[in-house]
């Protein structure tokens, strides 16, 4: 299969996958307890973590990676990186490859002197299909946490997010929202978010932020923002007069985990590095595996161990192997 990333996506074509102002349907914005999915005694969260995600929609795991764990998905970061500034140096949009340049800054070096509209032809999110965002989604460490939360049947929903947040961007910042409204009529729920930081986070370079116990709320109406050129969701400002904004900066290696009910937002990087993050998602097995969004697949089963995906099936769009 060929793995190459060019050619890139144009912003229309990143548009293309955003759902039209929202108006939740009651009917499927019932009210859930994200505890009823999950079976008893598995995963690595202790019952004092478990009961704080069940009352707050998230929960903190600080380092919860360590530099092993993140290097595949820093090398495939790397190839897409590699692949933009050949493209910027083809077209004279730059002189320098900057090959150089460390992993926290050169993304950001390589746009230094170009505009928003440049940055946003390479998409203000990426899914490319390469290795180490396989790695990345398939680590135990990370399955462990959602094992706790919606037990050992778990799928990997085909939503997942490279965040390049690039200093002074406009779409680097992220409006209130809830991530169901990315799929408000999927028959799913929960999905557990697992928001990771592959550089330490603070309130300067643009962490997450989040709203407490809005997880077992209806879904909120929503449309789309017209600010920064991205389309991202937000959710109708009658809902944020009461909003209460707790930040979660957090150090390289750490993940959240939130229900995507919880309503989460994140300022823009006024810092001189990326802050590069990467958001995962994970769902019970027996829901909608969102196909219209692409392939998941199976990331863990005990019971039917030898189902799980490899590497193999996942780049060949297999959500099962066999």
């Amino acid at each position: 299969m060929n793995t190459s990333i060019l050619p890139l996506p144009t912003l229309s074509e990143d548009h293309d996958e955003f759902p039209r102002d929202g108006h939740p349907d009651p009917a499927k914005s019932a009210l859930f307890d994200p505890g009823k999915a999950r079976a008893g005694g598995g995963g690595s969260l202790s019952p004092e973590q478990i009961e704080f995600y069940d009352t707050e929609g998230y929960v903190v795991l600080e380092r919860l990676l360590d530099t092993a764990d993140m290097q595949p998905f820093r090398d495939s970061v790397n190839v897409r990186v590699d692949e933009i500034a050949e493209e910027l140096f083809r077209t004279g949009l730059i002189s320098d490859r900057l090959e150089t340049r460390p992993f926290e800054t050169r993304l950001g070096d390589l746009f230094a002197e170009l505009s928003d509209k440049d940055f946003l032809k390479y998409g203000r999110s990426w899914r490319d299909r390469l290795p180490g965002y396989f790695h990345l989604m398939s680590n135990p460490k990370i399955l462990n946490t959602v094992e706790s939360l919606i037990g050992a049947e778990i799928f990997a929903n085909p939503v997942y997010n490279t965040r390049p947040k690039v200093p002074k961007v406009a779409a680097g910042a992220v409006p209130w929202h809830q991530d169901k409204s990315y799929w408000p009529g999927a028959n799913a729920n929960p999905v557990i978010t697992v928001w990771v930081a592959m550089v330490d986070t603070n309130l300067e370079n643009g962490c997450l932020h989040v709203w407490p116990r809005t997880h077992r709320q209806e879904v909120l109406s929503w449309h789309n923002e017209d600010r920064t050129g991205t389309g991202f969701t937000e959710i109708d400002s009658e809902h944020l007069k009461n909003a209460r904004e707790v930040p979660l900066p957090v150090p390289a290696g750490s993940a959240i985990l939130f229900n995507d009910r919880c309503v989460h937002m994140s300022t823009p990087n006024l810092s001189q590095a990326v802050r590069w993050s990467c958001d995962l998602r994970f769902q019970p097995t027996d829901q909608d595996p969102m196909v219209e969004h692409g392939a998941g697949f199976l990331a863990r089963s005990k019971m039917r161990p030898d189902r799980v995906a490899t590497l193999e099936d996942w780049m060949a769009e297999r959500p099962e192997h066999g």
